[in-house]
């Protein structure tokens, strides 16, 4: 661990990295030094206890931290400091499962290893973004400590907002050229800044399914397949989707699967 005071210009913001691999943590810190001259590297850790004793000094502006350390997780040190203030870019080896629960909580990340473009965009990011609430961070948390089960709650970005909904409110999804509306079981829409590709994408092996170029459906709110008209779905909501001809097949099989357990 160390911890340098320096003279800090008007521009510049401070920033700790947390890592407990040594060439980890040296890397980035060279490649910050090289690359983003506007950030002041105050200090580094490798530990829980290492970074409580650093953020007690002094809160950067931007926190790099580590998910997994020696002696406990990040999520360890957000708990000890449930105030704090920095912009946290959270560092996480590239795993399939860690990325799925950033995109469930609709937290910024970076993966290790990182391109430059890569870490320049998460620091991009850092700089307007807001401190995760204790729901997102719970969301994270939840679904890195359970890789195998089905996340109960997703994150939304609105244009203004983040909103937490639970996902068995969720009804459908509806294509609005890049971004997606979200209809909720209460009658609420709600419009999200991504597109339904990275939603289908995300709920894929949940129980949402794409059928049709713009919509994608929750499987417990559909009512009925109707085969006239060109195939549609009736929902519970008493709304219909259509169903392209491509996905009529797949939409069949899974409805009579449904129907015999």
């Amino acid at each position: 661990m160390y911890f340098d005071i320096k003279l800090i210009t008007k521009n510049m913001l401070t920033t700790v990295i947390v890592d407990d691999i040594p060439a980890a943590l040296q890397m980035l810190k060279e490649d910050i030094e090289r690359l983003h001259p506007e950030l002041n590297i105050i200090g580094t850790a490798s530990s829980v206890v290492e970074t409580a004793k650093l953020l007690r000094k002094q809160q950067p502006d931007i926190l790099f931290l580590d998910i997994m350390l020696g002696d406990g997780s990040g999520f360890d040190v957000l708990e000890i400091f449930p105030n704090l203030t920095s912009k946290i870019i959270f560092v996480t080896a590239s795993d399939e499962f860690a990325i799925r629960a950033f995109k469930f909580a609709a937290i910024d990340y970076v993966l290790k290893p990182y391109s430059e473009e890569e870490l320049s965009t998460a620091i991009e990011k850092a700089k307007g973004q807001i401190h995760p609430n204790k729901e997102r961070l719970d969301i994270l948390k939840d679904t890195l400590a359970a890789p195998n089960e089905k996340p109960t709650k997703i994150s939304l970005h609105t244009l203004d907002k983040i909103i937490i909904v639970s996902m068995d409110e969720i009804i459908r999804c509806e294509s609005d050229s890049n971004n997606t509306i979200f209809y909720l079981k209460d009658g609420q829409k709600i419009f999200v800044t991504k597109t339904l590709k990275y939603f289908a994408d995300m709920l894929k092996n949940y129980q949402f399914l794409r059928v049709h170029q713009s919509h994608l459906v929750n499987l417990q709110f559909i009512k009925a397949f109707i085969k006239t008209d060109g195939g549609y779905l009736l929902l519970k909501d008493k709304s219909t989707v259509p169903v392209s001809v491509r996905k009529k097949v797949e939409v069949m099989e899974i409805l009579s699967s449904i129907h015999r357990k």
